[in-house]
Formats: C-alpha cells, structure tokens, sequence
C-alpha cells in the first residue's frame, strides 16, 4: 500500500487508529475543536512542506475545527464522511473512529481543495429552484447531495458557499439532482 504524501489532521487518537488502519498515513490530532495556535502552526507548516487533508467528523465541533482550519491555513485538502457512515455501533458521538475502513478509503479518494478567489459557478438563486435552501424536501435533497457530491451534509448557506469554493460546476450539480429525482421516482414506484 503506497503512503498518502498528504498528512491527515482528525480530532483524535481513535480517528488516527482507524486511519492507520484503513489507509499509510500519518495523522495530526486536534485533540478537540479548541485548537490551539501551535496546533494551526503546525498545520501551516505541515501544508508548506506536505500538504493536509482535513478530515474531521461529519456534526458540530467537527465543522468548527474545519471552519478554523480553512480560515487560518488555505489551501488544505478536505475528506467528508457522510453522518450515516459514521454512526458509533453502540453508544458515543458520530466520529471517523466509527467508519468502516472501505469507507474511509473512498472519502479519501474524493479530496476537494477550496478555491477562494474567482466567480461563484452556482447562485443562490439556483439552489433555490433546484429546492435545496427552501421547501419541505429541502434538508433531504441537501443530505442527499451531499452524499453524492462526497462534500458532507450542509445547510443552505453552508451548501452555497461549499459548492463554490471547491468548484463544483453546474454539471455536477445537475448530475447530481437527476440522481436525487431517480432515486425520488424509485421510492414512489414501491
């Protein structure tokens, strides 16, 4: 198995042996969503000399570290685990320590890098007539799409910026809305 040149930043120490399992590489634990400033030096640093996959658990605090990240070090690569993917099997919070290894494998082979300067590709104006920021399929179609597109789940305005700042071209967007409506149609036929 060849060696990920990228080092993976995860929240902690479970999440680094489910990595290692999964995957040659080496990791940089947070140690929580209260990172510290010599944590975001280190991260710089390792992203000057290596490069960095963020790859922090699909709820709250996991967001908080990779908003921190993305804000403090640009041009960090992002993995997502889809929430369901990540369920513990008894008790605990949703973590990439819960993932199954293949599932961790394909996050890491969907990395998006942010792109912060350049003309939005998707309005606002165009989640909203796809239904993805209004109605009452709304949150659904964004969870779905989410999964598709392999960029975790979002809210509306989470969903506007994402979508723009890894690029994602209208195309993609389009692909995956037919996917979402076929697998509304499949359901319905049942």
């Amino acid at each position: 198995m060849n060696k990920i040149k990228e080092v993976i930043v995860v929240e902690g120490k479970d999440d680094t042996k489910r990595i290692k399992l999964a995957v040659n590489a080496d990791t940089l634990e947070t140690r929580g969503s209260a990172i510290s400033d010599e944590t975001l030096e280190q991260i710089a640093q390792l992203q000057e000399t290596r490069g960095v996959i963020v790859f922090t658990d699909p709820d709250f605090s996991g967001e908080k570290i990779r908003n921190i990240i993305t804000r403090e070090v640009p041009g960090v690569k992002h993995a997502f685990l889809n929430k369901k993917d990540a369920v513990p099997h008894t008790k605990g919070s949703l973590g990439v320590e819960h993932a199954s290894l293949d599932v961790i494998r394909e996050a890491l082979a969907h990395l998006y890098t942010e792109i912060t300067d350049g003309e939005p590709l998707i309005s606002r104006e165009d989640l909203m007539m796809l239904g993805l920021t209004s109605g009452p399929e709304a949150k659904k179609k964004r969870a779905l799409l989410g999964e598709i597109l392999k960029i975790g789940y979002t809210n509306g305005k989470q969903l506007y910026n994402r979508l723009n700042l890894f690029q994602i071209t209208p195309k993609q967007l389009e692909e995956a809305m037919l996917q979402i409506r076929r697998m509304g149609e499949n359901r319905s036929d049942k």
